[in-house]
């Protein structure tokens, strides 16, 4: 299996009330049937690895593409609502930053009762 995939799966599995499913033909994971992360590879044959993450709107989106192009990019049809990818490839990934965004993009997404529960 895809490493990548093992480690995002297991980082978004650990939120409150996580699911995961197929969508789109990716695997993707919901919290209150909305989406926080989505994992990548290949995808249409663009030849990365990646975990597509929401960010709090196109102000943050911006802040982080312009901060490290090399680590973030603007993902196909989830770029225009906000969202970055995070590149996974290589051995240098920074797993603390791919799992605080992935935290960050389920809080942004999850219902405020998780929220006031304590959250993450």
């Amino acid at each position: 299996m895809n490493e990548g995939l093992d480690r995002v799966r297991a980082l978004a599995m650990l939120l409150p009330e996580a699911e995961e499913r197929i969508s789109h033909g990716q695997p993707t994971f919901f919290v209150a049937g909305k989406q926080f992360a989505q994992f990548r590879d290949d995808h249409h044959g663009d030849g990365l690895t990646v975990v597509c993450v929401r960010t709090s709107g196109a102000d943050e989106q911006a802040m982080l593409l312009d901060a490290a192009p090399d680590v973030y990019r603007k993902p196909a049809y989830l770029g225009p609502s906000g969202w970055v990818s995070v590149d996974l490839a290589g051995s240098d990934v920074d797993w603390t930053l791919v799992e605080d965004r992935i935290a960050r993009s389920w809080e942004l997404a999850a219902p405020r009762r998780l929220l006031e529960a304590g959250g993450r």
